[in-house]
């Protein structure tokens, strides 16, 4: 039953995660925004939603592995398999945006703040304070350093209704908190039936779900040849599930960080985030990189089942 329970609540996660995004994007397109910054913001946040209901869930819960194994699980699957099935299914990857030199460095920045902060063993409320600011930085970067593109004609035809999208927004909102309370409730009696650890049902089940967004959009991104909503999209939720996801469920309840149990997890999310910082600098837009980003994943997965 738990397991059932578990699949309805991540559907609902995505349903809602998806109303969103896609009210989101018209609203960010209504106003002229960049691809970009359509995906690295409004985007990525709505993708990110998932993983910060749930990890708010899990801190109120007490389920502080939860709640961090999501955030590392979720950047290791954004990169190694969403990043890499849109190098492998897109049939030309060419941003128009210096991504190494605009971007890059905030696939970074978060996870090391993390690793500084998570060496005494625990994530607080001063800490979480900071990630906020951090994320707040990143927003105005993204501000400061956008170009406006020409808005699509098909756009401009369409009707914008603030009603209609508002009340998409709310039923949105809806899905995530319900879906997220509930995914945290069942996953965490799964793992108590089957003897796994909340951390590999956190890093895993949740975190693969949880990445269901990103990777959904991503593919349609990729497959549409816009690659810059779908590279702003998984930076931009790197960004937002470090500085957000843990800084909101860090005010709730510390968060606890064993660093000599998890050391494979979060070096793989670390070493994931510097080959994006590679591959963004020699631009490295292809099949290859997607291969190697998927070897990432099977050694993490070989990890975890070892």
């Amino acid at each position: 039953m738990d397991i059932f329970i578990f699949v309805i609540s991540m559907a609902a996660l995505i349903y809602g995660a998806d109303f969103i995004i896609e009210q989101s994007e018209k609203i960010a397109l209504h106003y002229n925004i960049s691809s970009f910054v359509i995906g690295a913001t409004l985007i990525a946040l709505g993708t990110s939603l998932p993983e910060m209901a749930v990890s708010m869930s899990a801190s109120m819960k007490g389920s502080a592995d939860i709640a961090v194994a999501n955030v590392i699980g979720s950047t290791i699957f954004n990169i190694s398999l969403v990043l890499g099935v849109v190098f492998l299914i897109a049939k030309k990857v060419n941003p128009t945006r210096d991504l190494f030199a605009k971007d890059s460095a905030w696939s970074l920045f978060p996870i090391l703040a993390f690793i500084l902060m998570g060496i005494d063993g625990k994530i607080n409320f001063v800490d979480g304070i900071l990630f906020l600011i951090l994320m707040a930085g990143y927003l105005m970067f993204l501000i400061s350093s956008d170009s406006i593109e020409e808005l699509d004609e098909e756009i401009l035809k369409e009707k914008f209704e603030w009603g209609k999208t508002s009340g998409l927004l709310i039923i949105g909102f809806i899905f995530v908190v319900a879906g997220a309370d509930f995914a945290i409730d069942s996953a965490s009696n799964i793992a108590r039936e089957f003897g796994i650890s909340e951390w590999i049902i956190g890093l895993f089940l949740i975190a693969f779900g949880t990445s269901l967004p990103e990777l959904t959009i991503s593919i349609k991104s990729a497959l549409n040849n816009n690659t810059d909503l779908a590279i702003g999209n998984i930076i931009g939720s790197n960004v937002a599930n470090f500085t957000m996801v843990l800084g909101v469920s860090s005010l709730i309840n510390p968060l606890n960080v064993d660093f000599n149990a998890n050391f494979f997890d979060i070096t793989a999310a670390f070493i994931a985030s510097l080959m994006l910082v590679f591959i963004t600098a020699n631009k490295l837009y292809n099949k290859s990189a997607g291969i190697a980003l998927m070897v990432i994943l099977a050694l993490v997965v070989q990890n975890s089942l070892a």
